[in-house]
């Protein structure tokens, strides 16, 4: 039997409040997304939700400390059971795709939050999680090139800022199409290219 978000534990209604917040950017301007309309979508009063969050941008910075969190340890996890830094570097591709694919709404949020001129906390984490995936990457490229996997005079920054733009690129023409299997669909083809473009000559 399900249980009633109001009557669940303090960090369970934490939770469930981000994933409400993923659930219905999925579906609307993540700008336009109000407090209101996380509690209705929960099916609490906006006192409930501020009993847990002091405002909405307490909201937003919890929903990327989520994202961070879910999505880097999905790269993580993809690369340590790889066998090389080249199938690790495809893993943690394939692993972003199917994370976005899972939840639409994290991309949205992301461009959203990065795109705000001011200097907020959402914002903050949302830099934070892009360094902290290309630091992941050029350990890679580099541990690759090493290997003799990867082209010795690849430019590690050049093919780390790749990377993460081709998945941004599948992720904006898939919000464009409007179909969130776009970018599954077309994923392993691009990075076919990405691959073949760092590869070793020999």
């Amino acid at each position: 039997m399900s249980i009633h978000p109001q009557h669940l534990p303090a960090d369970e209604r934490r939770a469930v409040t981000v994933e409400a917040v993923v659930e219905l950017a999925a579906t609307q301007n993540p700008s336009e997304i109000t407090t209101s309309a996380i509690a209705a979508h929960m099916g609490v009063t906006q006192g409930a939700l501020f009993k847990h969050f002091p405002s909405k941008e307490a909201i937003l910075e919890a929903v990327m400390e989520w994202v961070a969190e879910r999505l880097l340890g999905r790269l993580d996890q993809a690369a340590s059971a790889a066998a090389s830094p080249l199938s690790a570097l495809e893993a943690m591709f394939m692993a972003h795709v199917d994370f976005v694919t899972a939840h639409p709404g994290v991309p949205r949020m992301l461009f959203g939050e990065l795109q705000r001129a001011e200097a907020t906390a959402p914002k903050r984490l949302a830099q934070m999680l892009i360094r902290r995936y290309g630091e992941r990457l050029r350990r890679l490229i580099d541990a690759g090139k090493t290997a003799g996997e990867l082209s010795a005079e690849l430019d590690t920054a050049a093919a780390t800022v790749l990377f993460i733009g081709t998945i941004q690129g599948l992720v904006m023409q898939s919000l464009l199409a409007g179909d969130h299997q776009f970018i599954r669909r077309q994923a392993p083809g691009v990075f076919a290219l990405y691959r073949r473009g760092i590869g070793s000559a020999k």
